[in-house]
């Protein structure tokens, strides 16, 4: 997430550095692959193009230009012009810009928490109306949780989901080993992980048993896991319940890791080295993150052995996770026709083995998530499983049309909290008002 003013972001200089550098490595990818990008209106020919929005790095965007290859191939009258931007946030920015100038995208791939702005705005097609029309895409092959997040009114579906990624645990096995800790299984507790994390920490070294980032959608599973609900009202969020006793359980877990066991990276060293870095470097225990770290992990990790866990349950508690899939939606000012068929394209086994392959996503569709192309037990993690095991856990955060802004805002006060810059009491109070400031205008 980008910084607001006043507010420090650890590892700032190095992320927008990492975005300008994905932006340019992307860029020569589709030069090469693709040729140069042309705008749809000055295609000729009889060939119609339409416009493919997304975000991604490099490995991720090499995939989505070998199965933007694979339909132009089978689509000999369609152009598709590739456009990725580095973030969700760059991708906003590009949506917002674009939806204003009234030459939106025809298509483009969002997270589930983002897409309600566009949808409450009525910019975008559902994609029921065009699975109802008669389609090649037969939704009962499809993982339900993305599907249920990508209901903007609870019924209708509005976008395709393209994968079913989740919050995990990724563990440093050679350190568990160091420190005589036993691998994570499924069941694993709070206690568990924190007692892993404890016998990992040697701050002197530099190294600490845990990296997670201070949001609420890291809080989400935890307040899930300890039997709490995060906000009052899921449809029509009003305010964040972070005073409820089974919310407070989760809550102070999660705060308790920095500012009382000390097994979290504290402020300073965040800043001079971020947690995905510092797993990367081998010197964190593990690291809580969904899979689109996997390909940056693959290519950066050469000297120890890594893996993913399911998150560790609360004491008494239940197995809980979230949903941080993403889905293709189509502008109503575009050209929803065309768009659709590459929709379709990409949602058949071809295009989301090719997607699959790139490591960066965990495909909505089950027998391609089930296949070699997603379990190729020649690529970290070995554990690729765990990722469709907790499919029956993963639960949603809201998806309306605030829900976004207010996580942004909240998010904020909770880095200030977690790191300690203001007191947990003042931070909490803070984060409520933050979101209900949100939701009540």
């Amino acid at each position: 997430m980008t910084g607001r003013p006043g507010v420090r972001r650890p590892t700032a200089a190095r992320r927008r550095a990492a975005a300008i550098l994905a932006i340019a490595l992307t860029t020569a990818l589709l030069a090469a692959a693709c040729g140069s990008a042309t705008s749809p209106e000055e295609e000729g020919g009889g060939r119609t193009a339409i416009e493919l929005t997304l975000f991604g790095g490099p490995a991720e965007i090499a995939g989505y230009t070998r199965m933007v290859e694979d339909f132009e191939a089978a689509n000999p009258d369609v152009d598709v012009v590739l456009t990725p931007v580095a973030s969700q946030d760059d991708l906003l920015a590009n949506l917002t810009t674009s939806f204003a100038g009234g030459r939106p995208p025809d298509v483009f791939l969002v997270n589930y928490l983002k897409y309600g702005q566009f949808a409450a705005q009525g910019v975008l097609v559902d994609v029921q109306d065009l699975v109802d029309a008669g389609s090649s895409i037969d939704l009962d092959d499809l993982a339900d949780p993305p599907l249920d997040a990508f209901r903007f009114d609870g019924e209708r579906l509005t976008c395709m989901p393209q994968n079913i990624s989740s919050l995990v645990v990724y563990t440093n096995l050679d350190a568990f080993d160091a420190a005589g800790v036993a691998h994570p299984t499924a069941g694993w507790t709070w206690t568990d992980l924190l007692d892993a994390a404890t016998a990992m920490t040697d701050p002197d070294e530099g190294r600490y048993g845990v990296g997670v980032e201070p949001s609420l959608q890291r809080l989400a599973p935890f307040v899930w896991s300890a039997g709490g609900e995060l906000v009052d009202d899921p449809s029509q969020p009003t305010t964040l319940r972070l005073g409820d006793p089974a919310v407070a359980r989760g809550l102070d877990f999660l705060l308790d890791l920095q500012l009382v066991h000390g097994v979290a990276p504290p402020d300073a060293e965040e800043q001079s080295q971020g947690a995905e870095e510092r797993f990367v470097a081998g010197r964190l225990g593990m690291y809580l993150d969904s899979r689109r770290v996997v390909p940056t992990l693959r290519e950066g990790i050469t000297d120890f052995t890594w893996d993913v866990a399911p998150l560790p349950v609360a004491p008494g508690g239940q197995p809980a996770t979230i949903l941080h899939g993403d889905a293709y939606c189509l502008t109503r000012d575009g050209d929803p026709e065309t768009a659709w068929r590459l929709v379709e394209h990409a949602m058949s086994v071809e295009g989301q083995e090719v997607l699959a392959e790139s490591g960066r996503t965990v495909p909505s569709r089950l027998d391609v998530a089930r296949s070699p192309a997603f379990l190729e037990p020649d690529d970290p993690p070995a554990s690729a499983e765990v990722f469709l095991d907790v499919i029956p856990t993963i639960r949603s955060l809201p998806h309306t049309a605030t829900w976004s802004q207010a996580q942004g805002e909240v998010d904020d006060v909770f880095a200030d909290t977690f790191y300690g810059r203001i007191g947990r009491a003042d931070g909490i109070a803070a984060m409520i008002a933050a979101a209900e400031a949100v939701f009540g205008g």
